[in-house]
């Protein structure tokens, strides 16, 4: 170095903060499809026609541990599932050279929450009806105990009502409106059975989804301002809309 060079001195910038990591645990819904394939889909389209909202906002895990299936016969399975608007957010039990760039990441290591119920086939067949048959009048499901985490709970005839909490990990899905007496921290999903007026009533607002005709928002997309108070949920002009309302 001569006496005339310049000295670069290093530049120094701001240390960044290191890439956090958190885990975070969701509840799923797991299809496990049957062979022959053809016929299950035909009970899954049975299942839609009587609950036209049953996956709406409801993440899929797909389980093909009963199943021979080439790539080829895989991704003829998720585009099936796609066209009936079924999100596939993982697949278990699949060999690894099924799983190549796009298909849904494999899981392990899940553990099982108990059976989800499912809406009943209807008494008669409509297309074989001689005469119309007067409409049922909505019934109300009226829950003692609070919903704990893992638990679902399914009623697409009426209202849910549930004089304790909505447990964190824990689902309620209704054909009318839910009102929740304690705290919901857990998922609610009312007019499922395609009702835009059914509304979410709670006593303190902590959810991790609220749902309403199949339109829904996360907790992360909910204003915080409303965390923890009594709130009502309802759907205006194709959006949810969150009021406060007194507690009583």
């Amino acid at each position: 170095m001569t006496p005339n060079t310049p000295v670069t001195q290093p530049t120094s910038e701001p240390a960044r903060p290191p890439i956090r990591f958190r885990g975070r645990s969701f509840m799923a819904t797991v299809l496990a499809p049957i062979p022959p394939v053809a016929e299950w889909f035909g009970d899954l389209d049975a299942l839609n026609r009587r609950a036209p909202n049953f996956f709406a906002g409801r993440p899929v895990i797909l389980d093909l541990s009963g199943l021979r299936l080439t790539r080829e016969d895989l991704d003829g399975l998720l585009a099936e599932l796609a066209a009936r608007n079924i999100a596939v957010l993982g697949i278990e039990g699949a060999a690894p050279s099924l799983l190549g760039a796009g298909a849904p990441p494999a899981l392990a290591g899940g553990r099982p929450a108990g059976e989800v119920a499912t809406p009943d086939e209807s008494a008669s067949d409509a297309s074989t009806a001689t005469e119309p048959q007067p409409k049922e009048t909505a019934r109300s499901l009226i829950l003692d105990a609070p919903v704990r985490s893992g638990q679902t709970v399914l009623h697409l005839e009426g209202d849910v009502t549930v004089l304790g909490a909505v447990a964190s990990g824990a689902e309620v899905i209704a054909g009318g409106s839910i009102h929740v007496y304690g705290a919901l921290r857990g998922r609610a999903i009312a007019g499922a059975a395609g009702n835009p007026t059914a509304r979410i009533w709670c006593r303190r607002f902590e959810p991790e989804l609220v749902a309403i005709d199949g339109l829904y928002r996360a907790a992360d997309d909910l204003d915080p301002a409303f965390r923890g108070q009594a709130v009502e949920v309802r759907l205006l002009e194709d959006a949810i809309k969150l009021n406060l309302f007194e507690r009583g």
